[in-house]
């Protein structure tokens, strides 16, 4: 269990308020010059605040870094659920799922590449918290294609829902090569159509 991060301020929403604008200052840092090279004053600067009023927020510099996670994490998570139907079992569904996704890896590109580049920095137990949400967000792709395919094996089902997560994040990791060859349409219904392929005479019901 990941402890609470401290704060002296007593208003939740203050907290909550100065805290997004924290992580805000900070993946835009993070992405510059990486969590070890930035210092917390930067970290400040970049929020807009004085170095006294960051340690209100927080009480390390590896807070920073946790909140920074934790926040992209819910954003993902949070818009994948808006745009994901999980009620309907159709091919255009999960189209719709994949494009949505795929959308959403473009629109937060920086957020993600630093997640990645510096997750590895948090202590083990605030990473194990943080993938644990990356679980959450593969059950909702998991549970699309089950209902779309329900012949598939759960490993198929495991192995194909990592899969397109991966495609989604490539497009945000490469996108400065691939995107000399396709639009982001182009590469998503691609890729659809590759993941098509891969899951042969399973139709749709």
């Amino acid at each position: 269990m990941v402890k609470p991060i401290d704060s002296s301020i007593k208003d939740e929403n203050l907290i909550k308020q100065r805290r997004e604008e924290l992580q805000k200052g900070a993946v835009s840092l993070f992405k510059q010059k990486g969590f070890h090279r930035a210092t917390t004053r930067e970290i400040a600067k970049a929020a807009g605040f004085s170095i006294g009023t960051l340690y209100e927020y927080i009480r390390k510099k590896e807070d920073v870094l946790f909140l920074v996670c934790d926040a992209i994490y819910d954003e993902v998570k949070a818009r994948m659920e808006s745009v994901i139907n999980i009620q309907e079992s159709t091919r255009e569904a999960l189209h719709e799922a994949v494009k949505s996704y795929f959308q959403l890896m473009d629109d937060m590109q920086d957020e993600v590449l630093v997640l990645y580049q510096e997750l590895k920095a948090l202590p083990k137990d605030a990473q194990e918290y943080v993938l644990g949400k990356e679980k959450e967000m593969l059950q909702l792709l998991e549970r699309v294609i089950q209902d779309s395919y329900p012949s598939l094996t759960e490993k198929e089902l495991s192995l194909i829902s990592n899969n397109i997560f991966i495609q989604g994040q490539m497009w945000g990791f490469r996108r400065w090569i691939l995107q000399k060859e396709f639009t982001l349409e182009e590469y998503t219904d691609l890729q659809f159509e590759l993941l098509q392929t891969q899951l042969g005479k399973r139709a749709i019901q």
